[in-house]
Protein backbone atom coordinates (compact mmCIF):
# COMPACT_ATOMS: atom_id res chain seq x y z
CA UNK A 1 0.00 0.00 0.00
CA UNK A 2 2.92 2.47 0.77
CA UNK A 3 6.52 2.31 -0.05
CA UNK A 4 8.99 2.70 2.63
CA UNK A 5 12.47 3.40 1.45
CA UNK A 6 15.07 1.16 2.30
CA UNK A 7 17.97 3.81 3.36
CA UNK A 8 15.55 4.61 6.00
CA UNK A 9 14.96 3.38 10.10
CA UNK A 10 11.89 2.99 11.14
CA UNK A 11 10.58 3.07 14.89
CA UNK A 12 7.18 1.06 16.53
CA UNK A 13 5.86 4.59 16.78
CA UNK A 14 6.16 5.22 13.69
CA UNK A 15 8.94 7.83 13.16
CA UNK A 16 11.29 7.48 10.13
CA UNK A 17 15.42 8.32 10.73
CA UNK A 18 17.51 9.18 7.56
CA UNK A 19 20.88 9.09 8.66
CA UNK A 20 23.83 10.88 7.25
CA UNK A 21 26.79 10.70 9.45
CA UNK A 22 25.85 11.43 12.61
CA UNK A 23 23.03 13.35 11.92
CA UNK A 24 19.50 12.14 11.88
CA UNK A 25 16.94 13.57 10.28
CA UNK A 26 13.24 12.48 11.58
CA UNK A 27 9.88 12.19 10.34
CA UNK A 28 6.60 10.22 10.65
CA UNK A 29 5.42 7.40 8.03
CA UNK A 30 3.49 7.90 5.30
CA UNK A 31 1.58 4.92 7.33
CA UNK A 32 1.28 7.22 10.41
CA UNK A 33 0.34 10.01 8.31
CA UNK A 34 -2.63 8.06 6.63
CA UNK A 35 -3.89 6.92 9.76
CA UNK A 36 -3.82 10.55 11.10
CA UNK A 37 -5.69 12.04 8.53
CA UNK A 38 -6.06 16.10 7.94
CA UNK A 39 -3.46 17.22 10.44
CA UNK A 40 -4.07 20.85 11.51
CA UNK A 41 -1.50 21.52 13.55
CA UNK A 42 2.26 20.61 14.38
CA UNK A 43 4.66 21.04 17.15
CA UNK A 44 8.06 20.73 17.67
CA UNK A 45 11.16 21.42 19.57
CA UNK A 46 13.34 24.44 19.37
CA UNK A 47 16.84 24.26 18.45
CA UNK A 48 19.05 23.06 21.16
CA UNK A 49 16.84 21.36 23.04
CA UNK A 50 17.94 17.75 24.08
CA UNK A 51 16.21 14.83 22.92
CA UNK A 52 15.74 11.14 24.30
CA UNK A 53 15.30 8.11 22.63
CA UNK A 54 11.23 7.15 23.28
CA UNK A 55 10.43 10.44 24.38
CA UNK A 56 7.95 12.19 23.03
CA UNK A 57 9.64 15.66 21.30
CA UNK A 58 6.69 16.94 19.79
CA UNK A 59 3.31 16.08 19.06
CA UNK A 60 1.06 16.16 15.87
CA UNK A 61 -3.26 17.37 16.24
CA UNK A 62 -5.49 15.61 13.07
CA UNK A 63 -9.17 15.96 12.75
CA UNK A 64 -8.81 12.43 14.47
CA UNK A 65 -6.70 12.90 17.47
CA UNK A 66 -3.49 14.51 18.87
CA UNK A 67 -0.43 11.82 18.99
CA UNK A 68 3.09 12.40 20.50
CA UNK A 69 6.03 12.53 18.24
CA UNK A 70 8.89 10.15 19.58
CA UNK A 71 12.50 11.00 19.75
CA UNK A 72 13.46 7.71 17.97
CA UNK A 73 17.49 8.62 18.97
CA UNK A 74 18.65 11.11 21.98
CA UNK A 75 20.89 13.81 20.88
CA UNK A 76 20.33 17.55 20.48
CA UNK A 77 18.28 19.02 17.96
CA UNK A 78 19.97 20.94 15.03
CA UNK A 79 17.29 21.80 12.60
CA UNK A 80 13.57 22.03 12.81
CA UNK A 81 10.86 22.35 9.84
CA UNK A 82 9.15 25.51 10.79
CA UNK A 83 7.62 25.03 7.00
CA UNK A 84 5.57 22.20 8.96
CA UNK A 85 5.00 24.67 11.97
CA UNK A 86 3.35 26.69 9.69
CA UNK A 87 1.98 24.81 7.18
CA UNK A 88 1.08 21.39 9.05
CA UNK A 89 -1.47 20.52 5.88
CA UNK A 90 1.80 19.62 4.33
CA UNK A 91 3.07 16.97 6.16
CA UNK A 92 1.67 14.42 4.09
CA UNK A 93 2.95 15.66 0.34
CA UNK A 94 5.94 14.44 1.24
CA UNK A 95 6.94 12.29 4.11
CA UNK A 96 10.44 10.93 3.77
CA UNK A 97 11.43 14.78 1.83
CA UNK A 98 9.95 18.16 2.72
CA UNK A 99 7.85 16.75 5.47
CA UNK A 100 10.95 15.93 7.60
CA UNK A 101 10.82 17.07 11.11
CA UNK A 102 13.80 17.77 13.03
CA UNK A 103 17.66 17.04 12.38
CA UNK A 104 18.97 15.56 15.74
CA UNK A 105 23.02 15.37 16.19
CA UNK A 106 23.30 12.06 17.36
CA UNK A 107 24.38 11.18 21.06
CA UNK A 108 25.52 7.05 20.73
CA UNK A 109 24.79 5.48 16.85
CA UNK A 110 23.96 2.33 19.07
CA UNK A 111 20.19 4.40 19.04
CA UNK A 112 19.69 2.75 15.73
CA UNK A 113 20.72 -0.94 16.46
CA UNK A 114 16.97 -1.62 17.52
CA UNK A 115 14.99 0.29 14.09
CA UNK A 116 13.35 -1.62 11.32
CA UNK A 117 14.41 -1.78 7.86
CA UNK A 118 11.65 -0.72 5.24
CA UNK A 119 11.22 -4.05 4.63
CA UNK A 120 10.08 -5.34 8.74
CA UNK A 121 8.38 -2.07 8.91
CA UNK A 122 6.09 -2.81 6.07
CA UNK A 123 5.38 -6.14 7.59
CA UNK A 124 4.78 -4.57 10.81
CA UNK A 125 2.09 -1.99 9.40
CA UNK A 126 0.86 -4.06 6.86
CA UNK A 127 -0.27 -7.06 8.39
CA UNK A 128 -2.98 -4.81 10.67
Amino acid sequence: MFTYPDELKYTDSHEYIRLEGDVATVGITAFAIDQLGDVVFVELPAVGTDVTKGEPFGSVESVKAVEDLNAPVSGKVLAVNNDLVDAPEKIGEDPYGASWMIKVQLADLSDLDTAMSGLEYSSKVEGH
